[in-house]
């Protein structure tokens, strides 16, 4: 988890309890800039320690304009074309499969107190539909992981991508997923996957295994606001209102990112 601190006008202080050495989120920033992937610029050479705690000096990036998609989607592009070999033993690449909140029978067994029949039998018939999707796997390439508007900004110089914190060994579908159900699930730009799509050379619309991995990432996606929502109002209250969706309500309001 990480926190943002406004520090002047041209200063982001990104507050973080380090998983791994701070000094290979800096080898992966520059790594990505050297490939034309337009990532934060860091504003000190390391971080400062505190205890567990690393802190980051950011530039601050002012937003100009809407979202280019195509060139996202060329820089995502880019990011699975770079070598696996590359990154190893210079950065953690986890396969995104091994992120806690994809042991779906975990976290649905966790929350079922605050499920109802309805809204649980949609969820369950999702994961058994498309919960197999590991078997599916037949390549995986370096991933951002979490692809979504919130971790875009459009700069002067063309958008850039935000939060590596996700970096995955992943199948390509994963950069695609969450884009695929933007505009139908969370009511955003309509345009936007195919545009990305355009830039990155291929849409997966009509491909079985990103179909299951954009419909799984709003199973877990519900399911880690229910769980949230026992400490948060604010993420009880959306965690309800996806759980329209999953009771087949056809007034469902759209998904609110939170």
């Amino acid at each position: 988890m990480n926190a943002l601190f406004l520090a002047g006008e041209g200063v982001i202080l990104r507050v973080s309890q380090t998983t791994a050495s701070p000094s290979q989120a800096v080898w992966l920033m520059a790594q990505l800039a050297l490939r034309g992937i337009r990532v934060p610029r860091l504003l000190n050479q390391g971080p400062i320690r505190v205890g567990d705690l690393a802190v980051f000096a950011i530039e601050r990036i002012q937003a100009d304009g809407d979202v280019d998609w195509v060139a996202v989607g060329e820089q995502i592009r880019r990011v699975h074309e770079w070598p696996v070999s590359e990154v190893r033993g210079n950065y953690p690449l986890p396969l995104c499969d091994d992120f806690p909140w994809w042991n779906t029978a975990a976290v649905l067994a966790d929350v079922d107190d605050l499920l109802d029949g309805a809204a649980r039998a949609g969820l369950i018939a999702a994961i058994h539909a498309h919960g197999d999707w590991r078997s599916r796997v037949t390549e995986r390439v370096v991933c951002h992981g979490d692809v979504h508007p919130g971790n875009i900004i459009q700069s002067a110089d063309g958008p850039v991508l935000l939060d590596w914190d996700l970096a995955c060994h992943a199948p390509a579908a994963w950069d695609h997923a969450m884009l695929m159900t933007w505009s139908r699930v969370w009511g955003g730009d309509p345009s936007a996957y195919e545009r990305f799509a355009s830039g990155y050379g291929q849409s997966m619309h009509n491909d079985p295994l990103a179909q299951s991995l954009a419909l799984m990432r709003n199973v877990t996606a519900t399911l880690m606001r229910l769980r949230a929502g026992r400490a948060d109002p604010s993420a009880a209250d959306e965690a309800q209102s996806r759980l329209r969706y999953w009771r087949g309500d056809p007034d469902a309001p759209a998904w609110r990112a939170q």
